[in-house]
C-alpha cells in the first residue's frame, strides 16, 4: 500500500515538473521591468504613430518623451523616415509613463503573416545598464527594413524576428514588453 502510495506520488511530481518543463522559454518572452505607456490615436490622429499600429506593415516607430518650454511631448520617429511630435493632453499629465529603461520604445508590427504587435526597449540590451553611475544611454537606431542596431557594440537586432541579435557578437536579445493596439487610430498600450 505505501510503495503504491509512494509511487503515485512520485508520478504526480513527475507530472508536474513535465508540465513546468514544456513551458520552455515562454515566461521569458515579457520583461518584468516596469513599462507603462498608453496612447489614444482615435484622439490624437497622429500618421506617424499609425504606421507603428498597422498590421503587417513592418513598420517600426520610437517613442520618446521630450520637454521643450516647460511641456512636454511625444516624440515619434519611423524606421521609415517620418516623424512628428504631439503635446500631452490633460490625460497623459496626469499619467506617469515609463517608457522602457531609459525613455524609450520601439514598437510596431512584424512584416511576417503571424501579425505580432512588438513594443521593445529603445536602449541596447548588452550595453545599457540602469545601475551605471553616471547613467550612459546605448540607443538604437532602426532602419527601413526593421534591423536595430546598436552604434557602441555593433550588434544588429531583427525586429521582425522577436529582437534576436543577427549579427556582431552573440548576446540578449532585445528587451519585450507586452502591447496591444485596437487599431492605426485606436489605443496602443504598453506594459
Amino acid at each position: 500500500m505505501k510503495t503504491a502510495l509512494r509511487l503515485a506520488c512520485l508520478l504526480a511530481v513527475a507530472a508536474l515538473l513535465g508540465l513546468s518543463a514544456s513551458c520552455g522559454d515562454a515566461e521569458y518572452e515579457y520583461s518584468s521591468k516596469p513599462c507603462f505607456l498608453v496612447i489614444d490615436n482615435g484622439v490624437r490622429q497622429n500618421v506617424t504613430l499609425s504606421q507603428a499600429m498597422t498590421q503587417h506593415a513592418g513598420v517600426y516607430v520610437t517613442i520618446r518623451q521630450i520637454s521643450r518650454a516647460g511641456a512636454r511631448y511625444f516624440s515619434f520617429t519611423s524606421n521609415q523616415g517620418t516623424s512628428s511630435e504631439a503635446i500631452f493632453n490633460a490625460v497623459d499629465e496626469r499619467n506617469h509613463y515609463i517608457l522602457g529603461q531609459n525613455n524609450g520604445l520601439i514598437v510596431g508590427y512584424g512584416s511576417s503573416i503571424d501579425g505580432i504587435l512588438y513594443a521593445f526597449d529603445a536602449e541596447c540590451p548588452n550595453c545599457f545598464s540602469p545601475e551605471s553611475i553616471p547613467l550612459k544611454s546605448y540607443p538604437l537606431t532602426v532602419d527601413g527594413n526593421g534591423t536595430a542596431t546598436c552604434a557602441t557594440c555593433r550588434r544588429h537586432y531583427d525586429l521582425n524576428q522577436g529582437g534576436i541579435v543577427t549579427a556582431g557578437d552573440p548576446g540578449k536579445k532585445l528587451i519585450r514588453y507586452p502591447a496591444t493596439t485596437t487599431g492605426p487610430f485606436g489605443v496602443l498600450r504598453v506594459n
